[in-house]
Parts: C-alpha cells; sequence; structure tokens
C-alpha cells in the first residue's frame, strides 16, 4: 500500500500542474477539460512510481505528450518524477529510451495543438521538458540507487561477519570442552577398563556398577566427539536417534533399572532434529529415574503417528530434585529446562511430574512433518 507521502507528493504534483493551467499562466488559450484530466491522471500516477515504476514513466510520458497536445502548455514535472523513481528501481537503459521520445513526442504533440507553428511548437516542447532538468531527475535516481545498493552490500558485511563470529565462537567453546571433559572422561574410562582387566585376571567376580561405569565412559567419550563436531559444524548432527533407544535401555538394565520399551508406528522417516531429540529425552528421563530419584522400574514408549511423536517415561522413582514422597513437587533441574527446550523449539510440548498413585512421569509430543 502506497506510504502517506506518496500520496503527498502525487497530489502536490498534481495540484501545481493544475493551478498552473487553471490559473491561466500559459502561452495559448485555455485547456480543454481533456488536458486538465491527462494532467490529473499523470500526477496521480505518481502513487505507485515505487512499485511500478516502468508502468507509472509510460503513463506520465503519455499524459504529457497528451496534454500537451489538448493545449495544456505546462512543464512535464510528473514525467520527471517517473524518471528520477525509473533510474532509482535501476531501468536505466529504458528510462533513457523513454526520455529520448518524450523529447521527440512533445514538439509533434504541440504542433497537432495548432496553437503553434513549427519553431515555436520546439521551443514550447524544449521548455516543457528541459533537457537539464531531465539530466537531473536520472542523476538524483542514479545516486540513490547507489547509496541503497551500497547500504545492502554493508548490511549483508555486517551478517557475514556475525556468522563468522559466531562460527569462530563455536570452535573456542568445542576446545574449551576438549581441554576441560575429555581428560577427566578419559581418566574415568581408562581406571574403569583397568579395574575390570585386574579384577578378571585375579579371577574375582566384576561388579556391575563398575561395568556401567566402563559402558558409561565409552558412551560419554562417544557422546563427547560427537557433540563437539556437531559445535565444529552446523550441518554435522549426533548420530544418536531412535534407532538407540533400545541400546539405552539395555544400558539403563545394565546399571539395576528394570526398564522396559515399547514403540509403535513407522519411525523410519522422522526428521532429524525430532530424532535426536527423542533420544535426548528418553536419555535424561532414565537418567533422572536411576540417578535422582531412587526409581527401580522404568516404561519407555514411544508412538510414532503419521503427525506427532508421542513418548511418555513412567518411574516409580520420588521425580528429579524431590526430597520427600512420591507426591513431592518436584524442583526442575537443567536435565528437566533442557528438555523442555530442546522441545519447545521443535514446536512441541513437555509435561513432567508426579504420576498419580506414586512415581514420576515425562511426557513430550513432538510435531512430525514427513514431507520430503
Amino acid at each position: 500500500m502506497p506510504a502517506a507521502g506518496d500520496w503527498a507528493i502525487a497530489a502536490g504534483v498534481t495540484a501545481a500542474l493544475l493551478v498552473t493551467v487553471v490559473s491561466g499562466r500559459h502561452s495559448g488559450p485555455h485547456p480543454a477539460p481533456l488536458a486538465l484530466a491527462l494532467l490529473a491522471v499523470g500526477g496521480l500516477a505518481l502513487v505507485a512510481r515505487r512499485r511500478a515504476p516502468v508502468p507509472v514513466l509510460a503513463v506520465t510520458g503519455l499524459c504529457a505528450a497528451g496534454s500537451e497536445a489538448a493545449g495544456a502548455e505546462v512543464p512535464a514535472v510528473a514525467f520527471l518524477f517517473a524518471v528520477y523513481a525509473a533510474v532509482r528501481a535501476g531501468h536505466r537503459a529504458l528510462t533513457a529510451a523513454a526520455s529520448v521520445l518524450m523529447l521527440a513526442a512533445l514538439p509533434v504533440a504541440a504542433l497537432v495543438s495548432g496553437t503553434h507553428d513549427g519553431g515555436e511548437a520546439f521551443a514550447r516542447a524544449r521548455d516543457a521538458l528541459e533537457i537539464a532538468w531531465l539530466i537531473a531527475a536520472g542523476a538524483a535516481g542514479e545516486a540513490l540507487r547507489q547509496a541503497e545498493r551500497r547500504a545492502d552490500e554493508a548490511e549483508r558485511t555486517r551478517e557475514e561477519t556475525a556468522r563468522r563470529r559466531a562460527d569462530e565462537e563455536r570452535l573456542r567453546i568445542a576446545r574449551e570442552l576438549h581441554d576441560s571433559l575429555t581428560h577427566q572422561i578419559s581418566i574415568v574410562k581408562v581406571q574403569a577398563e583397568v579395574a575390570v582387566h585386574v579384577a578378571r585376571k585375579r579371577g574375582e567376580t566384576v561388579p556391575e556398577a563398575l561395568l556401567a561405569i566402563q559402558e558409561a565412559g565409552r558412551e560419554a567419550a562417544r557422546e563427547l566427539h560427537a557433540t563437539l563436531g556437531a559445535l565444529r559444524d552446523d550441518d554435522t548432527a549426533p548420530p544418536r536417534g531412535l534407532g538407540d533407544v533400545p541400546e539405552l535401555v539395555e544400558r539403563a538394565r545394565a546399571i539395576g533399572l528394570e526398564a522396559t520399551l515399547t514403540m509403535e508406528g513407522r519411525h523410519d522417516d522422522v526428521p532429524a532434529a525430532v530424532d535426536r531429540t527423542v533420544y535426548r529425552i528418553v536419555q535424561e528421563a532414565l537418567t533422572n529415574a536411576a540417578r535422582h530419584a531412587g526409581a527401580r522400574t522404568a516404561r519407555v514408549r514411544i508412538d510414532c503417528g503419521a503427525d506427532a511423536l508421542a513418548i511418555r517415561v513412567d518411574d516409580d522413582g520420588k521425580g528429579p530434585g524431590s526430597g520427600g514422597g512420591a507426591r513431592g513437587a518436584p524442583t526442575p533441574g537443567v536435565g528437566l529446562a533442557g528438555m523442555r527446550e530442546r522441545v519447545t523449539a521443535l514446536g512441541g510440548r513437555l509435561d513432567a511430574g508426579p504420576r498419580d498413585g506414586g512415581g514420576f512421569r515425562v511426557r513430550a509430543e513432538l510435531p512430525v512433518d514427513r514431507t520430503p
């Protein structure tokens, strides 16, 4: 929709042209109503000069020539505005051609009016469309076009700089994570493997907790490498997803949690972001159940529908951060907050809280877009 300024300019030009004609400040006889109508159309057409500069250029040119032929001897002000708008929009060659045509058409229109002979007609045409003003209008439009182009380039440069700085920040975080975590996780993993090796060498029974620590160390190392890769490259995603949930449940059983898994529906074409989020939700829910809630059992259910994927994890523990009974209100921790952020970012919803009859429940629903 045209801005108020566009309407003001169009109305001002139209009024100036009509006042000039009606007040009699022209050399010919009083113009016909057709001339007044053409002047009004040409002036008001300037409202659309930003959206349609070429059609406005054509309309103002025809109206200027037509009003001249009808006896209205006024400068082609509307056409000059249209030249400025067309050059600003980048139509330089077309505007130059239209200007040449106008310079040729105006003397003919003056002759058609029948109020001047040949010499006077050419002089009148020169007064109606001064070449100097025509060049000035084109030069102003080109100058503003170049200024806008430079502003656009500067904006693109700022965006590229911001993306580059974000990439550098991801690399810095990746390096810091590598320095602070990899070494410690490696120590835990090596110590657990040594302890398992020594116990087996002595013929002793290896405690399940020690085996769980060993496997958790290996898994943490794999996850850390995947996460660091994702930080280094936005297109590199951690490899864990729906297909790895059964292994996740098996590891929960290995540390003494009686975990079961039920998966229903088609999940082979789930979007990658949803695929990863499902794994993280189940991972966090089982971790909370085993480490923080004191749960003995956990039931994981994943239903893959046509448009949504539902996850539910029920346990018989106290809930994360809860110091009371099964019905105590849980204090949201970092894990729950992270789950909620992941789900919300995908347009889904997550509920976490005590279950009726005891225990804790994590329930999430994620929208699934299966279109290729």
